[in-house]
């Protein structure tokens, strides 16, 4: 699929994020926008926030979480958040983990759980509500190790999230499940079925929907494996459907890669994608050159052309 990158927009190391920037998640209220992102902080990573009016210059605030006590679901991290609005206000989905990697760069490890936060402003403050989980990893599934929360879209009365699940601890097999609800407040129901086959080792979603041809565009990480046998994010794919219940995995695409992004050789990390100016944004982290470390990344973005077509 066409993009047109733009580069760095928002760099690590002069806040809490001093030892990386990556996640991000954009939503815009009243005009401004919100962007969401991990901080790799001294004490470990947290979901932060910059908010700007262009989507290119960036004014930092800092972590909007903190770390939970010892032995509760986010006490290594509470990081990658998703946001959506409801009724009453907006709910988050973030990624708690009680693991990490040994400091100083204390990365989230599995498992990853879904955990969630209210709050009034998207600024905040956000109000952490770790009595309610909407859903956790289950034994036996394809969401036996991770399943960590997505992309949420209403269609038809019906909230569905786009999560993260993985199953296998050696070498996981990563993909995209589907949590429904009615009310954000209430318990989710996962699908028996992931919305892709495992095999096509993805993680992490956005959405789009484009009314000119009435089609569903759906982003994601692709995550590959280097001649030593390292596992990082090599793409962003994108798969397209009219029923964002039903998915085929024939039908996707590459949107950004080493070839295509200007300033990054080799990972490309986690999508988010918002219109503006008669444009799709898409906001991504990568930590440049060919360089694959999940420390010293930076937020990039990359512009596609709307009205968004089905490629050739």
């Amino acid at each position: 699929m066409p993009v047109h990158d733009h580069g760095v927009v928002l760099r690590h190391g002069d806040g809490w994020d001093g030892l990386g920037a990556r996640e991000a998640s954009v939503a815009v209220e009243d005009g401004v926008f919100h962007l969401f992102y991990d901080g790799a902080g001294p004490t470990g990573w947290l979901a932060c926030l910059a908010t700007g009016t262009d989507l290119m210059q960036w004014t930092k605030h800092g972590p909007v979480l903190d770390l939970g006590p010892p032995g509760a679901d986010d006490s290594a991290t509470a990081s990658s958040p998703w946001v959506v609005r409801g009724d009453e206000g907006w709910h988050m989905f973030y990624v708690g983990s009680p693991n990490a990697t040994p400091p100083p760069g204390r990365i989230p490890a599995f498992p990853y759980l879904t955990c969630t936060a209210t709050a009034d402003r998207l600024a905040g403050p956000w109000r952490k509500d770790p009595e309610r989980k909407p859903f956790r990893p289950e034994p036996g599934t394809y969401y036996a190790d991770t399943a960590s929360p997505g992309a949420v879209i209403k269609d038809d009365g019906e909230f569905l999230q786009f999560f993260s699940a993985s199953a296998g601890a050696e070498r996981p097999l990563r993909t995209l499940g589907l949590a429904r609800t009615r009310e954000l407040s209430a318990p989710w129901q996962i699908d028996p079925e992931p919305i892709l086959p495992p095999a096509e080792q993805i993680e992490n979603s956005s959405l789009y929907y484009e009314p000119a041809n009435r089609t569903w565009f759906l982003f994601t990480n692709h995550v590959g494996i280097d001649d030593r046998g390292a596992e990082f994010t090599d793409a962003i794919w994108v798969y397209w459907s009219r029923d964002p219940r039903s998915w085929n995995p024939d039908d996707k695409a590459v949107v950004l890669d080493g070839s295509s992004c200007s300033w990054s050789s080799r990972c490309v990390g986690m999508p988010s994608v918002i219109a503006y100016g008669g444009r799709l944004a898409l906001l991504y982290d990568a930590p440049g050159g060919d360089s694959i470390d999940h420390l010293r990344r930076d937020l990039g973005l990359a512009w596609l052309d709307l009205p968004l077509a089905v490629p050739d």
